[in-house]
């Protein structure tokens, strides 16, 4: 199909992009790569008669570390994130996940404060951000505010972002030593995950010193295994030990029942894909 009449906005700043997007109101949505919004907009799903595209906003771009955090900018593309030496030394569970989205024609558009920012539950990296404890950067006509990965996402599509606000930058704390690993079954190249699993863990004397695992697909939001990870702490991840982790993980899933399989199903491959990960991590770990 073919979406409805737009007016198109470029603006140069944030500034100026957050004061279009005040003024436009509802009728005004931002534009990253628009592999979220466009093909809802050829189904009549979404019908915004304004689009501000980001993509000429120079200070929406970039890789840099500061202090301790790596700040990602907003616009930068899934392919610019698997081409980022810094990250593969750094986070490299982001250029691991960058490369299984989509296919590499979406990749080369495809921005990382879209996938964030869009409260899409099938998307990839939210739960990767919440299992590495990642903040989001906003800036409104307001100001700006900072708001944690683990506290931003509030239902399918609703997320902390008010009208008119963006995200502008995404902060991580580098983890140092560490093992990780994203493990997302889908049904064919391209897809969304049937059921995902990013996982972050560091050891030391044979037994897990912090873990944190983020869930993709298997409810409203990306989930945050809370209990799942407390169990693993301590651990030496022994069989027992990760049998009550990936009961604990299953727990919290609330799949709705898709093409991809019924809510059972998906409910278990969630915690097979937490398993996959987690004897992943725990090989790079070590």
């Amino acid at each position: 199909m073919i979406p409805g009449a737009f007016a198109y906005h470029r603006p140069k700043s944030v500034s100026e992009a957050v004061s279009l997007l005040a003024d436009l109101g509802d009728d005004a949505r931002p534009l990253g790569g628009g592999h979220s919004l466009i093909p809802m907009m050829k189904l009549r799903l979404a019908t915004p008669t304004n689009l501000v595209d980001l993509g000429g906003i120079q200070d929406l771009k970039g890789i840099r570390a500061d202090g301790n955090d790596i700040v990602i900018g907003a616009t930068v593309t899934q392919h610019e994130i698997i081409g980022s030496e810094l990250l593969a030394a750094k986070v490299p569970i982001l250029r691991e996940t960058s490369a299984q989205i989509a296919d590499p024609q979406v990749r080369y558009v495809g921005t990382l404060g879209g996938n964030v920012a869009n409260g899409d539950p099938g998307n990839d990296m939210p739960a990767v951000m919440i299992a590495l404890n990642a903040t989001y950067q906003i800036t409104g006509k307001g100001g700006e505010r900072r708001v944690a990965a683990r506290a931003f996402y509030q239902g399918a599509y609703v997320t902390s972002l008010q009208s008119g606000e963006i995200v502008t930058a995404i902060r991580i704390p580098t983890a140092g030593r560490h093992g990780y690993a994203y493990e997302k079954l889908k049904r064919k190249v391209g897809d969304y995950a049937t059921a995902a699993a990013a996982v972050i863990v560091t050891m030391e004397g044979g037994t897990v010193k912090s873990c944190a695992i983020g869930l993709t697909n298997v409810a409203d939001t990306p989930l945050f295994a809370e209990e799942a990870a407390k169990i693993l702490t301590g651990s030496t991840l022994d069989a027992a030990t990760v049998k009550r982790a990936v009961a604990a993980a299953e727990a919290i899933t609330s799949p709705a029942s898709d093409r991809r399989g019924t809510p059972r199903y998906r409910t278990k491959m969630a915690g097979v894909m937490f398993s996959r990960a987690l004897a992943r991590a725990k090989s790079r770990a070590a």
